[in-house]
């Protein structure tokens, strides 16, 4: 991931101890005697996933500074956090494998952001954990075996997810939030946006539900005072959108969080897509 990894067997044991980051190699050795006994039965399977990456990366590989960042998501999993696939502005990959990537990605989220992780969660772990694995071996991009075994892995767990949730009736509990994502410092909804929108009012009304909450969030870049009004702005958009679909104001509850619960947690001033939300909630 944009920097210069020791990576096969080949490497002497002093060398990988001088390119290791000591971070990475503390985080792999906190997470070697973790379990996840609790959160969601989605979370639970994606630990297993991101510990089976990070034990693989460490120990067969000598890849640490991969398997530090697998070892944080699967601990993160373990906290009952949101955990989300691997962005792939993060990684320097092979220019031909972009738009593969991309639109496996944009598969992927489509499903987790329907009821996959609560209707489906093993399969959705499993896909999520090799979709990762793909991206992580297409960037180093000399191992032809590894890379088919995670890219054919990945789409066999796509095809086992979207058979899963074909077959099992969605969930009668709380449903998932709907997430329109925005654009840095924009409280402006995109076409995309507008598609989730449609989507949690077609919901609404198939389930004979009313009510909604709306609630906005900003990331962590600029200052928590303006980002807390802008996550309000983005909010009343949203709200303003359900309202031009029918929705009555007076049945719509809306909220700012600003940068206080991020999605994927950063430091301060860090630009975080997945942070950049509203959560719709039909209630």
């Amino acid at each position: 991931m944009f920097r210069m990894k020791v990576v096969g067997a080949f490497a002497a044991l002093g060398m990988l101890a001088g390119c290791a980051s000591f971070s990475d190699m503390n985080d792999v050795d906190d997470l070697r005697g973790m379990d996840a006994v609790g959160g969601t039965p989605f979370n639970q399977a994606l630990f297993s996933e991101y510990k089976e990456l990070t034990l693989f990366e460490a120990d067969q590989m000598y890849d640490w500074p991969d398997a530090g960042l697998f070892a944080r998501k699967a601990m993160a999993a373990a906290n009952n956090d949101v955990v989300l696939p691997e962005e792939l502005g993060n990684w320097d990959l092979p220019d031909e494998s972009i738009g593969e990537l991309t639109a496996a990605r944009a598969r992927l989220t489509s499903a987790l952001d329907a009821t996959a992780r609560v209707q489906a969660p093993m399969e959705a772990a499993h896909a999520q954990g090799r979709f990762d694995c793909w991206v992580e071996q297409q960037e180093e991009n000399h191992q032809p075996d590894h890379i088919a075994a995670c890219r054919e892995g990945f789409y066999a767990a796509m095809e086992a997810l979207e058979a899963a949730m074909q077959s099992e009736p969605a969930p009668m509990g709380a449903p998932e939030p709907y997430i329109v994502f925005f654009s840095f410092d924009s409280a402006q909804i995109d076409a995309g946006g507008m598609g989730i929108v449609d989507d949690a009012v077609a919901a609404a009304q198939q389930m004979g539900i009313i009510d909604f909450s709306v609630t906005g969030h900003a990331d962590r870049a600029g200052a928590e005072a303006y980002n807390l009004a802008l996550s309000l702005r983005r909010a009343n958009a949203v709200r303003d959108a359900l309202v031009a679909r029918g929705i009555l104001s007076q049945n719509i509850s809306v909220a700012g969080r600003g940068e206080a619960e991020p999605a994927v947690p950063t430091p301060d001033g860090v630009r975080e897509p997945a942070n950049r939300r509203v959560e719709i909630v039909i209630q």
